[in-house]
Formats: structure tokens, sequence, C-alpha cells
């Protein structure tokens, strides 16, 4: 069996719910902050100390990183890769902050662009984070970092990343990068990235 962790995973399950990672061939390992979620793993991605180098066959990260600070992001990026073994990936998703800057300057920033499990999204809510959650409280919804095209892929890079591919899939950018090699059997992302069961669940090929 092959192993993932799914980072800043809150009550979602990955395995099962992408084709990326079907049940009965991965089992999955819940690592978030918050222990309220009852994950595997109580932890921050900025130190993943609990989990062993090598550990896992993949990292599966969906809208976490833009809650760090820019400084902390190469720390989070560094620890997906020790815990990766030679060949294993990370299959990351972000906000887009290129299409939300060219919604607001259509002047849409407070237009709903779509909606999620916690409502309405809008241009400035992929900014600065979902406002209306952050309102009530829940500040680690707020965006500390933000992405562009070019930037994501450049982060993964940076980290020491490599055979990355960075595609748009609506109103995020899809990453997809590995440690040291890319094995025959692993994944490439498609041109647009198939929606999956889960809103936290997307998939590559």
């Amino acid at each position: 069996m092959l192993r993932v962790l799914h980072v800043g995973c809150a009550k979602e399950r990955v395995v099962g719910r992408s084709e990326l990672f079907p049940a009965g061939k991965w089992v999955e390992t819940r690592l978030d902050i918050d222990p309220s979620v009852k994950p595997d793993v109580v932890a921050s991605m900025t130190d993943m100390s609990p989990v062993p180098d090598a550990s896992c066959h993949a990292v599966y990260s969906s809208h976490n990183l833009e809650h760090l600070f820019p400084h902390e992001l190469q720390q989070a990026l560094t620890e997906f890769l020790r815990v990766l073994d030679p060949g294993g990936f990370l299959f990351a998703r972000v906000p887009d902050l290129q299409l939300a800057s060219a919604a607001i300057a259509k002047g849409r920033a407070d237009e709903p662009l779509y909606e999620s499990a916690n409502g309405p999204i809008t241009p400035l809510d992929i900014v600065y984070g979902h406002r209306r959650s952050i309102a009530k409280g829940k500040v680690y919804m707020a965006h500390r970092n933000g992405f562009v095209f070019d930037s994501f892929g450049g982060a993964l890079e940076a980290a020491g990343f490599v055979g990355i591919q960075v595609v748009r899939e609506h109103y995020d950018l899809v990453g997809l990068g590995f440690k040291e090699f890319r094995r025959d059997t692993g994944p490439r992302l498609r041109q647009a990235v198939p929606k999956a069961a889960a809103p936290k669940a997307a998939a590559a090929l």
C-alpha cells in the first residue's frame, strides 16, 4: 500500500475521493494543527517532526500554503520534501491571485465567483481569506501569502522539487512536484484538472 500524507486535512479525506488516490491502493495519514478535527497527527505544516523522513509516497495539500507568512512557505515545502520517499510527489492546490486580481480590476471585487462549502467566494476572499469565516472568529482562515502562476512553480523549485508542473483549474493553481525523480508510474497533470467528489480532492493522471 502507498501512503499519502494529507496536510491541513480539516474534516476531509482524500483517499477514495480522488482518482489520484484510489481506495485499496493508498492509505491516508491526516495531519492538521487543529485537534478538534481528529487528525492522525496534530502538527503544523512548518514542523511535521512527528512524521518520519521518507515515510510517504505522496503529500496532498489543498488551500493551506496561502495561510502561511511568506517566510514560512519554504519551511513548509522543505518539510513536505523531507517526508517524501525518493520519487514521491507533492500535489498542492492554492488560490490563483492573478485571476482574482483580474476580476477586481473589472470592478467585481465583492461579486461571488463561485460557491464553496463555506458559502460564496468573492475575489477579495481569494486575496484575504474567507471574510465571513474570519468575522466569526476563525482567524486561521486569513491569507498571509499568495501565488501567481510563476511564483507557485518557482516556490516548488526553490524548495528542491523536480519535474514540476503547474496548471490552472477554475480559480486555483494546481502544482505537482517530485522528490529527486519522477517514477515512470508517477502522475502528470492534465491541462484541466477534473473536479472530484469532494471540494478538497482534485485529481491528476
